[in-house]
């Protein structure tokens, strides 16, 4: 066999090899992973995957004929919305599972323990890195309990509105990255006469001075060489107080896993995502929770998500999000299909509709229990939705701000990237990208394709590896060193 049809409904199969003209019917040539008719579309008719629309045929296809960019578009789609009309029951666990995390003084657990250096301003990225750069493995060898020192810089805090949704977002993530479990101490570092004042962010979220929550300013301190000479004294004293902190046993119950997927292919929908969904039912069973998010990645899927809210105001927020997102890439001159992106393509996605309803399937079954904005505290258990742009770093950046302690990041073309503090699970949704970049990938999900898993066993296998890393086992973009580099909020509104 070298095709799948996903549903009875669907009126195009997916290649499983690429197929050459007679193969499975095929009249032209089709790339491994994308998309061959099953029948005669005319033009103007819809073209259904999932049981779902994924777009309309521009032209007449002919069946056997190889359905991609060149005879199908994109429409937007106004479903109707339908809130908690498929709402499964959360089961009950056989047994209560358990994970060693760093029990923190407000109740919540950390999957590692890092002292985190926090830029109020992009003027403030340079001596920031320099004092992380100070504390060598070498200089951090007599704290075992402490994972390191790293530096969360970027690119905004000034030039920017003093308050709106970017103001408000920005600090958000300050603080959200500030009080995440995997952070035992904290130095926030600025300029001085920036718009996003580090005094503002304490007062306005009830942050305290201490031992290991410090901060200060270029101007103040007197120079980039004296403030990183105060900021490595300063990380001098917190280390031995953060080493304090020991691992022990914690129910699974506080894990808050952070559902991602990038540089994503036909066989993302198809593996990886439905897997990974699988481990977060099993992880909401335990009492967790899994953040869905890049809500441009669920348009053409967001109606199958609203049939999972659990009251009418949670699916009014996400419909709301909808709404603001079509408005805000219209004002911007985008579309909603500026998503895929050419790899996608390259690997058989064609519409962001075919996207999103593989990307969906991240998040499972379970009902969903809460919808945030970008970097908002999560504060129900179960399955969530954070508002976030498609892109990675981002969105991974304002769920770590939410509140999650781990990632799990499926990939179809090859993700490289890394999220500190929080490690990064990745699961290649085919086989030879997982063979390819065996450094990189930590599961391989395309044994479902060729038959040797299930996706229920490849998202057991999901689950108990993220049990395992929450425990400390490091993955595979943290032993190739990955997670400086990602910390990217998402700037909103104008720059100025």
């Amino acid at each position: 066999m070298k095709t799948v049809r996903l549903s009875d409904d669907d009126n195009v199969v997916t290649a499983i090899t690429p197929l050459a003209v007679g193969d499975e019917g095929a009249t032209t040539l089709v790339p491994r992973g994308h998309k061959m008719a099953t029948t005669d579309i005319p033009a103007g008719e819809p073209v259904v995957k999932y049981g779902q629309i994924i777009g309309w045929a521009s032209e007449d296809i002919a069946k056997g004929a190889h359905v991609h960019t060149q005879n199908l578009e994109f429409r937007n789609l106004d479903h109707e919305h339908e809130f908690g009309s498929n709402l499964k029951p959360t089961e009950n666990p056989e047994r209560v599972d358990t994970f060693m995390g760093y029990r923190r003084e407000s109740g919540r657990v950390g999957t590692r323990n890092f002292i985190a250096i926090i830029t109020s301003v992009n003027c403030s990225a340079t001596a920031a890195r320099m004092i992380a750069d100070h504390f060598t493995p070498e200089r951090l060898a007599e704290y075992p309990n402490v994972d390191g020192v790293a530096a969360f810089v970027h690119g905004t805090g000034c030039g920017m509105g003093g308050d709106g949704e970017g103001f408000e977002a920005l600090q958000r993530v300050m603080w959200g990255f500030a009080r995440n479990p995997n952070v035992g101490g904290v130095l926030m570092a600025g300029l001085g006469c920036e718009v996003n004042q580090i005094d503002w962010i304490v007062e306005a979220y009830g942050l305290k001075v201490g031992p290991l929550f410090q901060q200060m300013n270029i101007q103040d301190v007197g120079g980039i060489r004296k403030t990183v000479e105060l900021g490595i004294k300063k990380i001098e004293r917190m280390l031995p107080l953060v080493n304090e902190t020991e691992r022990e046993e914690c129910p699974a119950s506080e894990l808050m896993l952070a559902l991602q997927c990038g540089g994503s292919d036909a066989w993302s929908g198809i593996t990886a995502n439905p897997a990974l969904g699988y481990a977060c039912d099993l992880l909401v069973a335990q009492g967790g929770t899994g953040v869905l998010a890049e809500t441009p990645e669920i348009y053409g899927a967001e109606h199958l998500l609203m049939r999972r809210a659990v009251d009418a105001e949670v699916g009014e927020k996400l419909a709301g999000l909808i709404d603001w997102w079509q408005d805000y890439t219209a004002r911007n001159k985008g579309s909603m299909d500026n998503n895929p992106s050419p790899g996608n393509k390259r690997g058989g996605l064609t519409t962001i509709l075919e996207k999103s309803l593989g990307a969906a399937a991240k998040g499972g079954t379970t009902p969903l229990t809460g919808v945030y904005k970008y970097a908002e505290p999560i504060t129900k258990p179960g399955f969530a939705f954070m508002d976030s742009p498609g892109y990675d770093p981002a969105s991974v950046t304002g769920q770590i701000a939410s509140g999650c302690n781990l990632v799990c990041f499926t990939t179809g073309r090859g993700s490289a990237a890394g999220y500190k503090p929080a490690p990064s699970l990745k699961v290649s949704s085919n086989s030879e990208t997982f063979r390819r970049m065996p450094e990189d990938m930590d599961i391989d999900a395309g044994r479902i394709v060729s038959g040797e898993a299930s996706v229920e066993e490849v998202g057991r296998e999901i689950y108990e590896a993220l049990l395992r890393m929450a425990s400390g086992e490091k993955s595979k973009s943290e032993l190739l060193g990955l997670g400086d580099y990602e910390f990217v909020p998402w700037q909103i509104g104008a720059v100025m």
